[in-house]
């Protein structure tokens, strides 16, 4: 009998999440995991190496972020079926939370490789854990856009939102985001701010929005650091009522940005009244041409 061919032993994504600021947060099991690992995927090698060194691991590294994950894919999957184990991480935290990773993980799956979560510290789950506000339902919805005015139809869309809305946010566009929140979702709407989450100087700021932006304007260590937003989700209003004001402001801010029936039917839904009366208010504004231009 001729035998059959040896098939190579069957490789490992694990997929590991790290520190977000405090490294006794390492588990024992991602330690374990790293350093039995072939090869390390990693946003930034620096970081990584930086993190091994501490706690007295080397490994093989390779850079893995958004600019060369699509080019890189295959030559890692060729090398999990080729029965090396890969470890992928981020720079902090759990991989594919607004980091990259989601090509190797669909692509590693799809190839018939064995994909381990190994989990671990996340500033997501951590700001919800102490936020004080609903966690039963919430919407993730990483970093907003940069411009000013994608920003704003961004949150546009969300104001209307019932669940919790978690976000990040790079601390030099924080004050301007907190400002659109206020106009968008109301000045009275909750939301709580955690900054540097298990670092030394981490900082949890609460209130309402209007109170959130009017610290950032005064304080700039709010400023400062990695940054999870989480803002209560709004109350459900009658369409025989509504907000006016907020309709007006709704209006002033995404007409410079989108046709009036796109900002009409995005302001009437946040102010609570019907589309009619936000296309009619709409159709003022631009003939009277009271609109608000992008910073």
């Amino acid at each position: 009998m001729v035998p059959s061919p040896q098939l190579p032993p069957a490789g490992r994504l694990e997929v590991v999440g790290t520190p977000i600021g405090n490294l006794g947060d390492l588990t024992p099991r991602a330690r374990e995991v790293l350093a039995g690992a072939d090869l390390i995927a990693a946003e930034d090698t620096r970081r990584t190496a930086a993190l091994l060194a501490a706690i007295g691991i080397s490994g093989k590294l390779i850079s893995l972020h958004d600019y060369n994950e699509a080019s890189r894919v295959d030559a890692l999957v060729a090398e999990l079926k080729g029965g090396k184990t890969v470890a992928l991480v981020s720079d902090a935290g759990t991989p594919l939370l607004s980091d990259p990773g989601y090509a190797l993980v669909r692509a590693a799956a799809a190839a018939g490789v064995e994909v381990r979560a190994v989990p671990g510290a996340s500033a997501l789950t951590a700001a919800l854990s102490i936020a004080g506000l609903p966690t039963d339902r919430l919407v993730f919805e990483g970093f907003l856009p940069a411009r000013a005015g994608e920003r704003r139809t961004a949150l546009a869309q969300l104001a209307a939102e019932t669940r919790t809305v978690v976000l990040f946010e790079a601390p030099h566009r924080i004050a301007a985001t907190l400002a659109d929140l206020a106009q968008l979702f109301g000045a009275q709407r909750r939301a709580v701010i955690a900054r540097e989450l298990t670092k030394l100087h981490e900082a949890v700021y609460r209130g309402t929005l209007e109170e959130l932006a009017a610290t950032a304007r005064t304080d700039p260590n709010l400023a400062r650091g990695e940054i999870t937003l989480l803002i209560e989700g709004a109350r459900k209003t009658a369409e025989d009522g509504g907000d006016r004001a907020l309709l007006a402001r709704t209006l002033k801010l995404l007409l410079p940005q989108m046709p009036p029936a796109r900002a009409a039917a995005l302001a009437a839904q946040i102010a609570g009244v019907k589309r009619s009366e936000a296309y009619a208010l709409a159709q003022q504004l631009r003939a009277l041409d009271v609109v608000e231009g992008e910073s």
